[in-house]
């Protein structure tokens, strides 16, 4: 049971390379929903997996086995073995948990004050625009949806970029990025590994984003003058932005622009193959989650004498 319960604590690890490699290798719309998918898989694994190790633990106490109504001593390995992993495991979730309060926290403040800041300015459609030196443009979840932009950021593209700027900012609201952002930020407190993921599932929006936008006026290179520009004005402002609010100027920009400005290339069948080395490392880890939490009931109900051993 333990050493099916270590496996979904290990396997993240491999995540990032195969994220990148999964990226690399099919339409960032598709890699999006794959990326997505496997860091929540993953991410449930591991708190499931340090959640049985923790009630291993508690359980060879006797004031929790007889809690648990305990008439068998849990067949577990040594206490050598079991104690110390049930008290990391208690520390790692303690962490864990605080870390998404406290992200949770800020994130909802940072959403509720980007809100009240568009609803006080007038609205063109869903464009709102703020008045501020510092050049941003954000896609604002919420209903209904806005593009955030300053009036830094408009003066700072010309009239055919800004449509760039805005339908990429569309595509964002149009295809529920923030889902995926918040998603990703979930995951990446569930394992220090998935942290590394959450920047490739952000580049995986923002190149989706891209793509869209480049479909939707028929030209890549404008969209990549666009958001470079976009992000050399940008890159030293500060922005009040939540981090599930998808901007034209997150990421690696270089690559994105080399993306639009490349001509695109197919993908072969074994390359997808290789792809999906993500999905089978996080279906391994799952199974092996799920194998050693019903293990571990199973023992729970040998000892509480509802079955044989």
């Amino acid at each position: 049971m333990t050493v099916l319960l270590l496996v979904p604590l290990v396997l993240p690890f491999l995540a990032p390379a195969l994220a990148r490699r999964t990226l690399d290798r099919l339409a960032p719309a598709t890699a999006l929903w794959v990326l997505t998918a496997s860091a929540l898989a993953l991410g449930g694994a591991c708190v499931a997996a340090l959640g049985a190790l923790v009630l291993t633990g508690l359980l060879r106490l006797p004031a929790f086995a007889a809690l648990g109504e305990l008439i068998h001593p849990l067949r577990t390995p040594s206490d050598h073995l079991v104690l110390p992993a049930a008290m990391a495991a208690t520390g790692v979730l303690t962490l864990s948990t605080w870390t998404v309060v406290r992200s949770a926290v800020r994130q909802t403040r940072a959403f509720r004050t980007a809100r009240t800041q568009a609803e006080r300015r007038p609205a063109a459609g869903d464009l709102c625009v703020v008045d501020s030196p510092h050049p941003d443009a954000y896609a604002l979840p919420g209903r209904p949806h806005r593009i955030v932009v300053t009036t830094a950021m408009l003066r700072s593209l010309g009239p055919a970029e800004r449509e760039a700027l805005f339908a990429h900012e569309r595509a964002h609201n149009r295809a529920g990025h923030h889902y995926f952002l918040a998603a990703a930020e979930l995951a990446a407190h569930c394992h220090p590994a998935l942290r590394t993921t959450r920047d490739t599932i952000r580049l995986a929006a923002e190149r989706a984003a891209d793509e869209a936008a480049a479909t939707a006026l028929g030209d890549r290179r404008l969209i990549a003058t666009a958001i470079a520009r976009a992000a050399l004005a940008g890159h030293a402002s500060p922005s009040a932005r939540p981090d599930f609010a998808p901007a034209a100027t997150t990421g690696p920009v270089p690559q994105r622009v080399a993306a639009l400005l490349e001509p695109s290339k197919g993908r072969s069948r074994a390359r997808r193959r290789t792809a999906f080395l993500l999905v089978a490392c996080t279906v391994l880890s799952v199974a092996a989650g799920t194998a050693g939490v019903v293990d571990f009931h199973h023992r729970v109900e040998v000892a509480q004498g509802e079955e044989g051993p």
